[in-house]
């Protein structure tokens, strides 16, 4: 069962035939609390159709960045839901530095928390947003970028592997 929705959901997400707008839910989904990365997605984009570079990275930033709003709604919810705040370090860093640690919102495994905690401390959502956009824009221009300096024949070797 579990298998054929997994199917099911990568059937309807295949890039080739959907393209940006599955690059765009992928990113989403991406930069919730779900354990899965976006760049070889924007990759894949690109390495099918270089003209698709900026509109890949557009996408992949609007989607990331919608994502990370998600988190950051998530965040403000559960503040709203627990009457009792626990004061740790990561919350007295997060209020000393603002919504600019959002800039680091696209680093694996702290990235999605602290949108989730942006909320929580209820930071100016417009201003959390705006560095969350910058910081995902940067990491999708730098990712992709380096991706596709690797010469095709790496490629070719890695999917001989797979």
């Amino acid at each position: 069962m579990l298998a054929s929705t997994i199917a099911a959901l990568l059937s309807i997400l295949s890039l080739p035939s959907v393209g940006l707008p599955s690059l765009f839910i992928i990113s989403l989904l991406s930069a919730t609390l779900l354990p899965m990365g976006s760049e070889p997605a924007v990759f894949a984009v690109v390495k099918m159709n270089s003209d698709l570079f900026w509109p890949a990275v557009v996408v992949a930033t609007a989607g990331n960045t919608v994502g990370g709003a998600i988190s950051y709604s998530m965040g403000y919810g559960a503040k709203r839901a627990f009457a009792e705040e626990k004061q740790t370090r990561w919350f007295s860093w997060l209020q000393r530095y603002g919504p600019k640690t959002l800039l680091l919102s696209w680093l694996p495994v702290i990235g999605d928390p602290l949108c989730v905690l942006a909320g929580w401390l209820k930071m100016s959502f417009l201003q959390s947003l705006l560095y969350m956009a910058v910081g995902k824009l940067l990491r999708y221009i730098t990712m992709t970028s380096l991706l596709l300096s690797v010469p095709d024949g790496i490629w070719q070797r890695i999917g001989s592997w797979v």
